[in-house]
């Protein structure tokens, strides 16, 4: 089978694909069926063994959970997947020794967390992945998500960011079910 016809098989599954490409280990692509759309990954690139705090991206396939975003910026997405609102007291734990670790919280909170609600857009729509979800295992990376791009496609800590158009193009065309397929070669 050509690799053309399995990139359409794997699209039609609900799978789109991220490769690192470009000058920079935090320069990746994202392919969506034949649109390639330029992405920011992690500093260091993308990983097989991910650790908390490593600034990289974890390699695998990831479903898409759901979509949190701020209902004061926009209206909810347009996209089949669970979509759930976002307020000024919502933050996701990235403390490993803290039960809560990789799940979404309430701020203030007694351990460390990423705080979801932001001055800047980056978190306006907010894709949560299941990387270390199933189950959570310490230590091994929280708050994993698909969001919305720097301007110059600066790197994330560990997750994959496109443009705003380009994030809601990909709400728009995934099916409940989807997945990131993360890899450190070409997709």
């Amino acid at each position: 089978m050509h690799s053309a016809s399995i990139r359409q098989m794997a699209f039609a599954a609900g799978i789109f694909s991220v490769w690192q490409q470009g000058p920079k280990p935090h320069c990746g692509v994202l392919r969506a069926g034949d649109r390639i759309m330029a992405c920011a990954l992690g500093r260091n690139g993308i990983t097989q063994t991910g650790y908390e705090g490593d600034g990289a991206t974890p390699a695998g396939i990831f479903a898409l959970r759901r979509v949190l975003y701020r209902a004061d910026r926009a209206a909810a997405p347009d996209t089949a997947l669970p979509c759930l609102p976002i307020g000024p007291r919502d933050g996701w734990c990235d403390a490993p020794a803290h039960p809560a670790y990789n799940r979404p919280v309430r701020l203030p909170f007694a351990a460390s967390a990423e705080r979801l609600w932001r001055q800047d857009a980056l978190y306006d729509q907010v894709v949560v992945l299941g990387h270390n979800d199933d189950p959570v295992v310490p230590g091994r990376g929280s708050a994993i998500f698909l969001h919305v791009a720097r301007p110059d496609y600066g790197p994330t800590l560990g997750c994959v960011a496109l443009a705003p158009g380009d994030l809601r193009a990909v709400l728009r065309l995934a099916p409940r079910g989807a997945a990131l397929q993360i890899a450190q070669g070409r997709g």
